[in-house]
């Protein structure tokens, strides 16, 4: 069997760039000749529609996996659920019928492992698998955390008090006082990022280089956003042991219209090249301390 490394991508509040994140991560992983697979555990199936898929025209999805639990449904695995995407990453789908699950799940004993006990049905198939969770506190974000080998936390400017950070702990806590899981959480990625060189644009080189000399200097608003921002980014390289820092780039929002990761449509941009550091890091990781399942 494979090597394989799962990680999932948690934030308790929506708008952090997780999703975004995880495709990105997956596309230049998939880019590396790694097979890859990404698991949509968001109702709201961010990452289904962002590898150029429409909920609407699914027969199958992860509503199907996690109701054949329960007697009654249809029996049903995830190889039964996996589809194909032009980017060449398989996909495991969301639905909105996905919100209606999280309910019944409650009325289960072992509720917490049902996503770990499905993902064991591919093990012998991936490199990678990247589970996109939901930004709640639910089941969902429970099954992924405890799924997963390792967590990657995202952040963005607006989650300077690090409140974020603070609730995800304490699930991590909870999940290992009740459950007796650990859930490993080395990676912080700071989306969106702004700083001194790159403040409105997100680009360098020569347009850099003429924004510097016909544009004037930054407002004192502006300083002292990047002020907070280089005060957070410390506070963020305190808990975990990498923290990436992904700028601010229009071709994050124009890849995501063409339902593609970033590395297959603007991979030398510069939130692209971030993320393939990202992705070089995860290699690292899977080559140091890749497992014999």
């Amino acid at each position: 069997m494979l090597n394989i490394t799962i990680i999932a991508f948690a934030h308790h509040k929506g708008g952090t760039g997780k999703t975004t994140s995880c495709l990105n991560v997956a596309g230049f992983l998939q880019k590396s000749g790694k097979s890859v697979l990404v698991v949509d555990c968001d109702p709201q199936a961010s990452a289904t529609v962002g590898l150029g898929i429409d909920p609407d025209t699914l027969e199958l999805s992860m509503y199907d996996l996690f109701m054949s639990t329960f007697e009654g449904f249809p029996d049903t695995v995830i190889s039964d659920i996996i589809i194909p995407t032009t980017s060449g990453i398989d996909l495991a789908p969301a639905t909105l019928d996905l919100v209606g699950v999280e309910p019944y799940l409650y009325s289960i004993e072992d509720r917490a492992g049902l996503l770990r006990d499905a993902l064991a049905g591919v093990r012998d198939t991936y490199d990678f698998i990247l589970i996109d969770t939901p930004p709640s506190m639910g089941q969902f974000v429970i099954n992924g955390l405890i799924a997963a080998d390792h967590t990657i936390v995202t952040l963005d400017p607006g989650t300077f008090a690090l409140k974020g950070m603070e609730a995800l702990s304490t699930v991590f806590g909870d999940i290992r006082d009740i459950l007796g899981e650990n859930v490993t959480s080395e990676f912080a990625i700071l989306t969106r990022w702004k700083g001194q060189d790159d403040r409105a644009t997100g680009t360098g080189g020569f347009a850099l280089f003429l924004k510097r000399i016909f544009s004037p200097g930054p407002s004192a608003e502006e300083v002292k956003e990047i002020e907070m921002l280089k005060a957070f980014e410390v506070e963020v390289r305190k808990t975990f042991k990498q923290v990436f820092v992904v700028p601010y780039s229009p071709a994050i929002y124009e890849t995501q219209q063409k339902g593609l990761p970033i590395s297959h449509y603007a991979p030398k941009s510069s939130a692209g090249s971030e993320y393939r550091v990202i992705a070089d890091a995860l290699l690292e990781l899977d080559k140091k301390y890749g497992k014999d399942v």
